[in-house]
């Protein structure tokens, strides 16, 4: 610039070498830089996928002793009905009184119900069962 503040030639040419100075360095450094950036883009994601297989292995194992505990209940719960049947079958004379019971305990239900059912015994002692099938046409 001179006195007056006019910019002169070689203040525009020395501007201009500044400008290409940098546009040539951006051009040599901005390569290099994408590179490094793409790296860290890449290590990012994969330890972002270590941390989510990471993360499956445990859900998948903790499902699994979820599935074991479960079957463990139920093999318990089984031994338990089993055993009780057990029990009610002896105190009722064997399974053919457990049997009787269950079927006394059904009708039970079935009157409870509004069901009107009629226990016809014959000469084995078991009840004619077809019986019940002709009352709604008889009324």
């Amino acid at each position: 610039m001179d006195r007056f503040g006019r910019i002169t030639a070689g203040g525009i040419v020395a501007l201009a070498a500044v400008v290409l100075f940098f546009i040539g360095l951006s051009m040599a450094v901005m390569p290099r830089y994408n590179v490094w950036q793409q790296g860290l883009e890449g290590k990012a994601a994969l330890a972002r996928a270590e941390q989510d297989r990471q993360i499956a292995i445990y859900e998948a194992d903790a499902a699994a002793a979820a599935a074991d505990r479960w079957a463990e209940a139920e093999v318990a719960r089984a031994r338990g009905v089993a055993e009780a049947n057990r029990i009610i079958a002896d105190g009722l004379g064997g399974p053919e009184g457990y049997l009787r019971y269950l079927y006394i305990e059904g009708l039970k239900d079935a009157r409870s119900e509004g069901v009107q059912i009629i226990y016809v015994p014959t000469e084995a002692g078991l009840p004619i069962l077809e019986a019940g099938r002709a009352a709604p046409a008889l009324k």
